[in-house]
């Protein structure tokens, strides 16, 4: 290759590099290509009264859609109507909102393992360089992100005594995690337990989830099993059908039995709730037995309660793992949430979303505290406001270890 070729192709390299990561998507992910979303993945439809629930309840619903690496947001604006606002991160799946603090957590589970922290804008810094202007949006803002290792395999987010809890699906145990990065074991079932030492080597269980008490033996948590054996989860004989367990925080036995693939159980009015994911239910624990609510057309997972109305996401079964849904038509499984009445089991609206996949945790916070995240659906470049919010935006203190 001649000279002037070499010094041409020198040149061409440091000018993309010039170019590269000017996109907030882009930074803020630690992802080059996060703004680009395949359309498709946003396309929805909605049966019922859905977005007229998320108005009257006058909320924001966050949901994490863990295989499409999207964090989405829903709300509803008087005049503009039906919201949605987005942000990609990897493998994004539990979602714990902490309302005292004003701060939305969310994991992000590849390897590394992540964990985002959101707080809502608080207006702009005064700048000489950037003419006077207000946002009047009040969004959700990233500012601060851990980076945790992928053996932990983080699933569920939960606030347990005002601090931040995470099952730790890769140790079998949850893990307490602190604001500067630590993570400490502070929960673990009895059956995990051999005359070695409990067995924090590898997945067993699939202990994916957390009902938040006040402290963690007033808490409660799924998994697909109490029994620890040769055959993991993720093995394709890995036995489901009824093995699916509750285990009290207090005890560190299962409280209740005959579940399917457990997923996100959650404190409601003094109950466990739970999704039997297997068999596309939800519903609580009643003595040791659950008790079904609603059945839903996909794998139930992703469970939230605000006044009355509890929303539950439902996912498709991934082929790989259709034998860990005995209960459902996988053929026919529908990514959706679903809006239903927790006293009559009324289902009062759905959003599906036809090349959706999955849906790991729902959440809501008021509208009032912010209506959505910082990213507009069908934004392929970055934008003026999103420029200037990135540039100069303020938010309230957040919580120290």
């Amino acid at each position: 290759m001649s000279k002037p070729d070499r010094d041409g192709e020198r040149e061409a390299m440091w000018e993309r590099q010039n170019e590269e990561f000017r996109d907030p998507a882009e930074i803020v992910a630690y992802w080059q290509g996060a703004r680009s979303v395949d359309r498709r993945l946003l396309e929805f439809e909605t049966q019922g009264k859905w977005w007229e629930t998320l108005h009257d309840l006058d909320i924001t619903l966050l949901v994490t859609r863990e295989y499409e690496h999207l964090l989405l947001g829903m709300s509803t604006d008087e005049s503009a109507g039906p919201v949605t606002s987005l942000m990609r991160l990897p493998h994004p799946s539990g979602l714990a909102v902490d309302r005292e603090n004003g701060v939305v957590h969310v994991a992000s589970t590849r390897n590394p393992n992540q964990i985002f922290d959101f707080a809502p804008l608080n207006g702009l810094m005064s700048r000489l360089d950037v003419p006077e202007t207000r946002l009047e949006d009040k969004l959700l803002v990233p500012v601060r992100t851990r980076i945790l290792p992928g053996c932990l395999y983080i699933h569920d987010l939960a606030m347990v005594g005002g601090e931040l809890h995470a099952n730790s699906v890769g140790q079998n145990a949850v893990v307490r995690l602190h604001a500067s990065g630590r993570h400490e074991r502070v929960w673990w079932p009895r059956c995990i337990e051999t005359d070695d030492g409990p067995v924090f080597g590898q997945n067993h269980l699939q202990l994916n989830s957390i009902a938040a008490g006040d402290n963690l033996e007033s808490s409660f948590f799924s998994a697909s099993t109490d029994e620890v054996t040769d055959l993991r989860p993720g093995d394709p004989d890995f036995p489901v059908d009824r093995r699916g367990v509750i285990f009290s925080g207090e005890s560190r036995e299962p409280v209740a039995r005959d579940l399917t693939r457990p997923h996100s159980a959650r404190f409601y009015k003094g109950e466990i709730w739970v999704d039997n994911s297997g068999y596309g239910e939800v519903g609580f624990i009643e003595g040791e037995k659950f008790r079904p609510v609603s059945g839903l057309p996909g794998w139930t997972r992703g469970l939230c309660f605000s006044k009355n109305t509890m929303f539950v996401g439902t996912s498709r079964v991934l082929p790989r793992f259709r034998q860990y849904a005995p209960g459902l038509d996988v053929d026919s499984s529908r990514c959706g949430v679903h809006a239903i009445d927790t006293a009559t089991g009324r289902l009062l609206g759905s959003i599906f979303w036809p090349f959706g996949s999955q849906i790991f945790s729902v959440d809501w916070l008021p509208r009032g505290f912010a209506k959505g995240l910082p990213f507009s659906v069908g934004s392929d470049t970055a934008n003026h406001r999103e420029k200037l919010l990135f540039y100069s935006f303020q938010v309230e203190d957040l919580q120290e270890d």
